[in-house]
């Protein structure tokens, strides 16, 4: 039995499990419909033209955990931002840990997708926002929604700024052959209100792990969202990543990606507006090695007039390592005076490395500034025989100026200690030791 037939099978146990009879049952079952009919996607498809799936899926998946695992915070201690305070949603196998988490329900929500999903308090939230932005087409995103159950909910009212950050973090223990999870989050940022949100995904040992992620997240007029994704996972560990954004008038939203680590990495990013005056901004730093592989796949839907979005991509390739940047953005004929920058640039460190960039302008209005580009080439000699000769051995010179290349990136972390541990882990991926084990 393949991992889509298992899926499929095990559906209605997993509906019994947790109540056939919800009001999810519809869209449940309208979801797995869909990725029955589609399956898994192939490169036949022009979104995935260099994005393949087949070695992964010959793993047996487990796709229920067999037992709930217990860690220990030592055990994980260095994953977290431990220089500050925050809440934490901690989640082991799929499961929540309530030892390890930080939750709260004084003044804002951050708590489990479970419970939004079950409770009556939850109901209204949930009949407005849940599966609201989220592909009803794309497939991967529909088998998300057929099991949709654990992950984070997160919702911030009206004018209040959540007080510390959030950080949400997806342990694997390997104590599954071969698992695969598949949380759900979903979050909400009221008018005027503000959150920074840091999101992990990390295995515990070498066993193979596909995670399929589905994030909702909503900003309301004039909220403001941080969201920060780290991708530092071990060799074995595969992570689709599907999020979508819809911001209202004048709101913020920026979604930064750091992908260091992973077998295969596919991120599926998409901003729509609903409002005018708002900025959606999209920011990666991608450094591979080995034959891993990123792919970046990102849509702006400028639907509103006077909007703005910045898209910078950065990526540093070596070895056999495979990168894709697949930007679009599309100016509809109402969003006049849209002004939309996008940019992809790259660096193949070896000849075997590989990177595919497709950057695309869908322009539909007359008065709007856009603009796109791509760069592929390698380190500068001049700039490296420069520092050479200045004192600086070849291995650290060549560090700098990757490190350099990255750094505007790096500038646009909002959150002081976050800043540092990218900074300190990007060293390490550039063959800088600074002793930080991470």
């Amino acid at each position: 039995m393949d991992l889509k037939e298992k899926l499929v099978s095990s559906f209605m146990a997993f509906e019994e499990r947790v109540d056939v009879h919800s009001d999810l049952h519809d869209i449940r079952t309208n979801a797995l419909k869909n990725f029955e009919n589609k399956g898994f996607p192939t490169k036949k498809e022009e979104a995935w033209k260099y994005t393949s799936l087949n070695a992964i899926l010959k793993n047996d998946f487990t796709v229920f955990p067999k037992q709930e695992n217990a860690i220990e915070f030592n055990q994980v201690k260095k994953y977290f931002l431990h220089e500050i305070d925050t809440y934490k949603l901690v989640f082991i196998d799929g499961v929540f840990s309530s030892h390890l988490s930080s939750t709260t329900h004084d003044g804002i929500d951050v708590c489990l997708m479970s419970s939004a999903l079950t409770k009556p308090k939850y109901k209204m939230v949930i009949d407005t926002y849940f599966n609201q932005i989220a592909s009803k087409d794309d497939s991967l995103t529909s088998l998300n929604t057929a099991f949709a159950i654990e992950g984070a909910f997160i919702n911030i009212p009206k004018k209040k700024v959540a007080d510390k950050p959030i950080e949400i973090m997806y342990f694997s223990t390997g104590n599954e052959a071969a698992l695969m999870v598949q949380p759900r989050n979903l979050v909400i940022v009221g008018e005027n209100s503000h959150v920074q949100i840091i999101e992990r995904h990390q295995s515990l040992n070498e066993n193979p792990v596909l995670t399929n992620s589905v994030t909702e997240i909503f900003a309301q007029k004039r909220a403001i969202v941080d969201y920060y994704k780290i991708q530092n996972d071990n060799n074995e560990a595969n992570l689709i990543d599907n999020t979508y954004v819809s911001q209202q008038q004048e709101s913020h939203a920026s979604v930064h990606t750091f992908s260091f680590g992973g077998n295969l990495t596919r991120n599926n990013l998409n901003f729509y507006h609903f409002g005018e005056r708002l900025t959606s901004t999209l920011n990666g730093i991608s450094i591979l090695n080995d034959k891993q592989h990123v792919d970046h796949y990102t849509l702006v839907n400028h639907a509103t007039p006077n909007c703005e979005s910045f898209q910078d991509y950065k990526g540093i390739f070596s070895d056999r390592s495979t990168g894709v940047f697949n930007g679009k953005v599309l100016v509809e004929k109402e969003a006049q005076k849209t002004n939309a920058f996008q940019k992809s640039n790259n660096i193949l460190l070896s000849d075997k490395a590989t990177i595919n960039a497709k950057p695309q302008l869908e322009i539909f209005a007359d008065d709007v500034k856009c603009s796109h580009g791509c760069t592929v080439g390698q380190l500068d000699e001049t700039a490296m025989f420069y520092m050479q000769s200045r004192g600086i051995p070849k291995k650290e010179a060549k560090a700098l100026l990757m490190y350099a290349f990255s750094n505007a990136v790096i500038e646009s972390i909002k959150i002081p200690e976050l800043k540092q541990r990218i900074t300190k882990i990007i060293a390490m991926k550039l063959g800088v030791n600074l002793g930080f084990d991470l």
